[in-house]
């Protein structure tokens, strides 16, 4: 119906390299694949390359929209071969321009825990506290799980497991529920051989 909207195409590229991946988010027994770990074989490479089309076209014609900015983080996540070739210094500028664009505690989460994976997780952990202090994250399990995996990495168990105990009182999915839980166990049980 608005063949000629640049930002209908731009959701639609969204949509289109989000659902891409949808598939390999959750394994045969039901248990969530973070995407780190996702078979990359199994995402829908010709949805892949029609966004990637879609946002080209997007891109060239003016300046980017919100939808286009989060279409091309997206892009960046789907066109790495494995996740250790994901740009996540590309990312973070992204972001860079989405908080200028849209400016929200979840765009500004959503940069620090790239920062963490551009530079490290006591860079993205500094960023994620810096942010502490909004209503809105407060609430957020999205939030609590990134603290919890950046105290987790840097080997602040104790820590750890009290930022995964309120990801899972604040997370109402079942599936994300079941895998924090894991999450927060695997790293107990990794600390108590450490010890023992």
């Amino acid at each position: 119906m608005l063949p000629d909207s640049s930002e209908v195409a731009a959701l639609l590229a969204l949509i289109l390299l989000t659902d891409a991946r949808r598939d390999a988010r959750i394994d045969a027994t039901g248990r969530l694949v973070l995407l780190a770990d996702q078979d990359r074989a199994r995402w829908d490479h010709g949805a892949i390359g029609e966004g990637v089309a879609l946002l080209r076209d997007v891109l060239a014609k003016r300046n980017p929209s919100r939808f286009a900015l989060m279409a091309a983080i997206a892009a960046v996540h789907d066109e790495a071969r494995r996740w250790d070739d994901t740009d996540w210094h590309e990312i973070v500028g992204l972001y860079d321009l989405l908080l200028q664009t849209w400016p929200s505690p979840v765009v500004a989460m959503n940069r620090a825990i790239a920062v963490g994976f551009a530079v490290g997780p006591s860079e993205g952990l500094a960023e994620l506290d810096s942010l502490s202090t909004d209503p809105l994250l407060a609430r957020y399990g999205y939030f609590a799980a990134a603290r919890a995996d950046f105290l987790r990495r840097l080997g602040r168990t104790d820590d750890a497991r009290v930022a995964y105990d309120e990801a899972i009182i604040l997370t109402d999915n079942a599936v994300e529920r079941d895998f924090l839980v894991e999450a927060r166990d695997s790293s107990r049980r990794n600390r108590a051989a450490a010890s023992g």
